[in-house]
C-alpha cells in the first residue's frame, strides 16, 4: 500500500537506549530553525500535524523540521522497543545534533508539547522559544484518563477489533470541534499508518507530570488551547500562565485538540508574529 507520507530524510540512532533505531523527519526551509513535535495519537507523524503549517513557515523565511517520533510516521516501529519519553527525547536530542541545530525553537501539540516541555528543562541553552498547542503531561494520568477523546482513542487502539477505520474515524471526530473538517482523506492517511504501530508503543509510553516544573523555563513561550478540547482539558492553559513567567496564554472558542487546523490562519499569524525577532535577528531588514 502506498505510503500517505512523502519520504523524506532518514537518520540511524547511534546512542540512547535504542542505537540502530531509524528516525525518519523532513526539514524545509531555510532561516531561524523550528522543530515540529507531533501527538500521541494513532497514525500520527510529523508530516500529517505540520505539514501545511511549514509551507507557511518556510516560506515566511524559517527552516522547519518535522521528525516522525520513534514508533511514528515512517520511522522504525518494532515491538519489542519501549517506547519511554527517555528514549523519545533522546531521539529528538541526537536529530538535533545531527542537523547542527544549537539554537531551535520547539513546536509541540499534545503529547509532543509535553516532550517540547522536557527537551526545554534538560537543555534550556538550546530552545530559543516555546510553541505549544494543549500540551500534555500537565496534569494526573486519572484526568487524562477521564477525558472523552482519550478514552475512545484508548478503545480504538485495545479494542477486540483492534485498530479499525471506524474507530479511527471515532477519534477524529472528537479531535475538532467542527467536525466537518475530519476528511475521508484525513481518516484513510491516519488509518494506513495506525495499522503499522504495535500496541507495545501505548503501553510502554507514559508521559510524566511536569506541571511542578512549568516555574523553570525561562524561555518565551506561546501556549493555544481550544477551550472545546476532549483530549487535553482547557484548565493546563490556566495552569502555564500561572506558572511562567514569559508566557502568551490564547484559548480559542469552537476549538477542539487541534488548534493548527480549525484556526490554522489565526494560528499562524499569531506563531509568526511571536517568532518575528528571531527573523528580523537574521535579516536585519524584516
Amino acid at each position: 500500500m502506498k505510503s500517505p507520507i512523502p519520504r523524506g530524510h532518514t537518520l540511524t540512532l547511534k546512542g540512547g537506549p535504542n542505537p540502530g533505531f531509524t528516525v525518519h523527519y523532513h526539514d524545509v526551509g531555510d532561516g531561524p530553525a523550528v522543530l515540529f513535535l507531533h501527538g500521541s495519537g494513532p497514525g500520527a507523524s510529523g508530516w500529517s500535524n505540520f505539514a501545511e503549517t511549514a509551507e507557511v513557515w518556510a516560506a515566511a523565511g524559517h527552516r522547519c523540521v518535522m521528525p516522525d517520533l520513534p514508533g511514528y510516521g515512517l520511522s522504525d516501529k518494532p515491538a519489542d522497543v519501549a517506547y519511554t519519553f527517555d528514549f523519545l527525547a533522546a531521539a529528538v536530542t541526537e536529530l538535533l545534533d545531527h542537523l547542527g541545530l544549537n539554537e531551535v525553537v520547539l513546536v509541540g501539540n499534545s503529547m509532543g508539547g509535553a516532550l517540547a516541555i522536557k527537551l526545554t528543562l534538560e537543555q534550556p541553552d538550546r530552545v530559543q522559544r516555546l510553541v505549544l498547542m494543549a500540551p500534555g503531561g500537565l496534569e494526573t494520568s486519572d484526568t487524562y484518563m477521564g477525558m472523552r477523546g482519550i478514552r475512545s482513542m484508548l478503545r480504538c487502539i485495545f479494542g477486540p477489533e483492534g485498530i479499525t477505520r471506524e474507530g479511527m474515524a471515532i477519534v477524529f471526530r472528537k479531535q475538532l470541534y467542527d467536525s466537518s473538517l475530519v476528511t475521508d482523506d484525513l481518516i484513510d492517511a491516519r488509518t494506513t499508518i495506525a495499522l503499522t504501530q504495535p500496541t507495545s508503543l501505548w503501553k510502554t509510553m507514559r508521559v510524566p507530570n511536569q506541571a511542578d516544573r512549568l516555574g523553570e523555563l525561562g524561555c518565551p513561550i506561546l501556549c493555544l488551547w481550544g477551550r472545546d478540547d476532549q483530549f487535553c482539558p482547557v484548565s493546563g492553559a490556566t495552569t502555564i500562565l500561572q506558572a511562567c513567567e514569559d508566557v502568551q496564554v490564547v484559548t480559542l472558542s469552537r476549538c477542539g485538540h487541534w488548534v493548527m487546523v480549525e484556526h490554522r490562519a489565526l494560528f499562524d499569524r499569531l506563531c509568526l508574529d511571536f517568532l518575528a525577532p528571531l527573523r528580523a535577528a537574521v535579516s536585519p531588514e524584516f
